[in-house]
């Protein structure tokens, strides 16, 4: 029998609230979806700051629609809403990888320590990463919709309700049916558990977003590039271009020397993976 979870839910509300007076922390057994259910409250004209932590997911998602599904204590899912008015929107993905990495782990390992190292794949992927494999952690979720509540003139046309949604592999997975088998966050810390990681992840995401909204991706910029796992690597463009990763640019672009030149990747519609794990990877 699975032993139940205590969530630091009022440890999370008394960090932030303060921060954001309105701020609240739910958590649930089981739901579809945080993201969905953060979304439908949207909507429905619920758009005050919130964590929505779920034990148990039916029906979560991954870009382009993917499923992402949990057991309680197997991965921690959970969304955070909130209202944003960044310069630029540009990054956003990025920035909140850059935030959950540092979070899970602060000092990356020197290069061929035995260590594996969490690492960023362009645009929303955490990778576990050593020696003799690259392997997915877990994914991050952004979808934005239009601002509902009632809005001053200086942010009417600015502001939207963002719903950032994570979803990290905290014990080993079922990997039936893969090349690889998921990367989870005991190969890290054998004694971490999703409670404990929620903690060392929102207090600094939120810190985050509150960064970015007033200065965008540019500042965070140098901190991805010591995660990126694509930076000079080969890879396949999902149109099926082949090329050089070149990094990302202030933008959040990632820059792909191909065939006809340098060529700067904006869409998250395009999937991205090194060549070499192109035929066992999911994007």
């Amino acid at each position: 029998m699975t032993a139940a979870l205590h969530w630091p839910a009022e440890a999370l509300w008394e960090t932030i609230s303060a921060q954001w007076p309105r701020f609240t922390v739910e958590v649930l057994p089981r739901i579809d979806s945080t993201n969905t259910e953060l979304m439908r409250r949207a909507r429905a004209g619920q758009c005050d700051p919130i964590l929505l932590v779920a034990e148990a997911q039916t029906a979560g998602r991954g870009r382009l629609g993917r499923q992402w599904q949990g057991q309680p204590g197997d991965s921690l899912m959970f969304s955070l809403g909130l209202p944003l008015t960044p310069p630029d929107w540009s990054g956003l993905s990025l920035a909140v990888g850059v935030s959950v990495a540092e979070s899970l782990q602060p000092v990356l390992p020197p290069p061929n320590s035995p260590q594996p190292r969490l690492g960023l794949k362009w645009p929303n992927d955490l990778w576990l990463c050593d020696q003799h494999s690259d392997r997915k952690l877990g994914g991050i979720l952004v979808e934005t919709a239009n601002f509902i509540a009632p809005q001053t003139p200086a942010t009417a046309t600015s502001t939207r309700y963002v719903v950032i949604g994570i979803g990290i592999n905290v014990r080993p997975q079922d990997s039936t049916g893969l090349s690889l088998p998921a990367a989870c966050l005991q190969e890290i810390d054998a004694h971490i558990d999703a409670p404990t990681a929620l903690m060392q992840t929102v207090p600094a995401l939120v810190c985050m977003l509150q960064a970015f909204e007033h200065y965008g991706f540019g500042p965070v910029q140098a901190r991805f590039d010591l995660r990126d796992v694509l930076q000079n690597r080969p890879v396949v463009l999902s149109d099926g271009q082949t090329g050089t990763a070149h990094g990302i640019g202030e933008d959040g672009a990632l820059r792909v020397m191909t065939a006809s030149g340098m060529q700067h990747i904006t869409s998250s519609e395009i999937s991205v993976r090194p060549a070499h794990a192109a035929a066992t990877l999911p994007a």
